[in-house]
């Protein structure tokens, strides 16, 4: 195989990430690893320094029309990714010295969740509460366009330190593993604070590049970011990630939330097989 057919098949497996990302709102970064360590055999470690790069490249492209929209909460954004950045620094820079086998099986653990996360139903958005005082006193509260466009419904943050703690993990992990552990944000935000799930996605999304880009310049130093892998990867999710966007808006996309669970247990089971009895 040379280097072009190599880069057109991870193109069209990144296609494919972003493409079921965007259906699931798991985004495709936590299929691309598996994706290309099982498959194409890159190593772990280049395979996250790709992954950390297409993440920014999608959340980039998608955090300004969700923010234009008004569903994404900026300041509470803004304050969630102070816990995110400073958990992806330790989670890159852990991942540079902790073990393949360790990473593999943690990762493989992960999928499993992500897989068991997308088949769990929208949660009903939340009404407008007492707000929590942390959450007053940082002007937390916001509000989001109602479906006709024709007024907003207010909402309250609840549970910030508890919400802010789980932010520190997930960035950890996604530097740590190179995904955007939207997954786990989206459960802080919507099953934690309270947010609406529209608002919880849409801030995630804004939170997820951010939090790539400090974890992408730990691995950059270390010299994991391979411009010839990165190149294929971010073009491919990114284009996936618009096709995916736009089929679902008028698409209900449960059976392909069914054929993305699939596919990460599938890989999850590759991933940890592979850490307990393969990987050296």
């Amino acid at each position: 195989m040379n280097i072009f057919e190599f880069s057109f098949l991870v193109w069209i497996g990144s296609f494919a990430a972003g493409f079921l990302g965007a259906l699931t709102g798991l985004g495709g970064g936590v299929v691309i690893v598996p994706l290309l360590t099982s498959v194409f055999g890159v190593d772990i470690r280049y395979a996250i320094g790709a992954s950390l790069i297409s993440v920014i490249a999608t959340s980039a492209g998608s955090a300004a029309t969700y923010i234009r929209s008004g569903f994404a909460n900026l300041r509470l954004g803004m304050f969630l990714e102070v816990a995110t950045t400073l958990g992806s620094f330790v989670g890159a820079t852990l991942a540079t010295v902790v073990p393949v086998k360790a990473l593999t099986v943690v990762l493989g653990i992960v999928l499993l969740y992500s897989a068991f996360f997308a088949q769990q139903s929208t949660p009903k958005e939340v009404e407008l509460t007492e707000p929590g005082s942390l959450a007053e006193r940082l002007k937390l509260d916001n509000c989001y366009p109602t479906p006709n466009g024709e007024g907003t419904i207010a909402y309250s943050v609840h549970s910030v330190p508890t919400g802010f703690s789980l932010m520190a993990v997930a960035g950890l992990l996604s530097g740590l593993l190179g995904i955007g552990s939207g997954s786990l944000k989206v459960l802080a935000m919507d099953r934690v604070m309270g947010l609406p799930f529209k608002v919880s996605t849409t801030t995630s999304n804004f939170t997820i590049g951010v939090t790539a880009a400090m974890s992408a310049g730990v691995y950059l130093s270390r010299g994991y970011v391979d411009p010839g892998l990165s190149m294929p990867v971010m073009l491919g999710v990114l284009m996936g990630a618009t096709a995916g966007a736009r089929v679902l808006i008028g698409a209900k996309p449960e059976w392909l939330r069914w054929l993305f669970s699939i596919v990460l247990v599938l890989l999850a089971i590759k991933m940890i097989y592979n850490g307990l009895f393969i990987t050296g």
